[in-house]
């Protein structure tokens, strides 16, 4: 591995059709010689936000970060930090597996629930997996800078990112979800 794509953000080419990482935005978190990890910001999890309506009395979203430990829960926090247990995304954000610390935080108007995203499972690559799908096209890799990664995105990330990204990807972002009625 001779470049890191920690930071970065994942663009999926339409090449990877029919499963979770179709026309998915994924936030690169760690990447280093052993892996990668990341978590997908445009994927909502219904079932999940079913389940954590009962700790809240309002509505939250929360989003499938990958296939990986669906059991496991991330959260990308803006700003204030209201844990000691953390990994900084960059100045703006961290990510924290501390449930107790956010929820705590969120009910007792400490953090607002709009600084905040949470995410069930993760996506994860094995040594050398992530650079080799990136040669293979399966993934754009781009810098984006100033996107609030706590927002409520959804499948319009994806096709606004390709359409800024321009020339063939403009194409990929108005091709129809399978490729093959193309």
């Amino acid at each position: 591995m001779n470049y890191s794509y920690k930071g970065k953000i994942l663009i999926s080419t339409p090449d990877i059709s029919g499963d979770i990482f179709s026309r998915s935005v994924v936030l690169i978190v760690e990447h280093n010689e052993s892996g990668a990890f990341g978590l997908i910001l445009n994927k909502k999890n219904g079932q999940m936000s079913s389940k954590f309506k009962n700790f809240f009395d309002f509505k939250i979203e929360v989003y499938d970060g990958g296939p990986v430990e669906n059991d496991k829960v991330f959260f990308i926090v803006k700003n204030k930090k209201v844990t000691e247990v953390y990994s900084e995304i960059n100045k703006d954000f961290y990510i924290t597996e501390d449930i107790e610390s956010i929820i705590s935080a969120v009910l007792n108007k400490e953090l607002s629930i709009h600084d905040v995203k949470i995410f069930s499972g993760y996506s994860g690559w094995s040594a050398e997996q992530l650079d080799n799908e990136v040669q293979r096209k399966m993934w754009t890799v781009v810098d984006i800078y100033n996107l609030d990664y706590t927002l409520p995105n959804d499948q319009t990330l994806w096709k606004s990112i390709m359409q800024n990204l321009g020339g063939e990807y403009l194409l990929w972002a108005n091709s129809p979800e399978d490729i093959s009625l193309n």
